[in-house]
């Protein structure tokens, strides 16, 4: 079953995604193909050209890139986390625009939550792991 959810008064349908501390919050609608993330194109915003490809994907797997318009707020974690946000996020909200496209979206992994997160801090180590450094004196 497949929750779908739509702004009630534009009707854009809208998706969450996370990854490790990253949310992003995306919104889609009919248009000419452009990403904005943040305010900002999608290039000016990631420098990495891998975290761009990780988003388009998603829209080449379902060959919508130049018939959507894609709205991105996204905040936490670092950019290659929020890549991955914005990726899931924009695959929830593809399914709200055509459920047909939930198939190809799943068996593409791009509903899968990835449920690594950042290792926490033991009593005692200086950090997830280390150790503190031993003193002869």
């Amino acid at each position: 079953m497949v929750s779908i959810k739509k702004d009630k008064i534009s009707g854009d349908c809208l998706g969450t995604g996370r990854r490790k501390s990253s949310v992003a919050r995306v919104r889609i609608r009919s248009g000419s193909g452009k990403i904005v993330i943040n305010r900002k194109p999608i290039e000016e915003y990631f420098a990495n050209e891998q975290d761009v490809a990780a988003i388009r994907s998603t829209l080449d797997a379902v060959e919508l890139g130049d018939k959507l318009d894609v709205f991105v707020r996204v905040s936490g974690g670092g950019m290659t986390g929020q890549s991955g946000a914005v990726r899931m996020g924009l695959a929830r909200a593809l399914t709200g625009y055509d459920e047909s496209l939930h198939e190809t979206l799943r068996d593409g992994n791009f509903l899968t939550r990835d449920s690594r997160m950042k290792e926490r801090k033991k009593p005692g180590l200086r950090g997830a792991r280390r150790g503190v450094q031993f003193s002869k004196r």
